[in-house]
């Protein structure tokens, strides 16, 4: 297997890195109820996903 002829330098190796982080999730407004919901998912609250009911929401349980 081929091996590194040099060794990279802490600078190097901490640049490399830098790009390693955590990123925020992206959340966007459910359209029937207006809260806050992580992209491409069923709003937890009413049960909506791209304008239909997808599954019982907690304003249907409490009804």
């Amino acid at each position: 297997m081929a091996q590194p002829k040099r060794r990279w330098s802490k600078a190097r190796t901490g640049s490399k890195r830098s790009t390693w982080k955590l990123e925020k999730p992206n959340f966007a407004e459910c359209p029937h109820c207006h809260e806050p919901v992580m992209q491409h998912t069923a709003c937890s609250n009413c049960g909506y996903y791209n304008g239909k009911k997808v599954m019982a929401g907690k304003i249907d349980e409490n009804n």
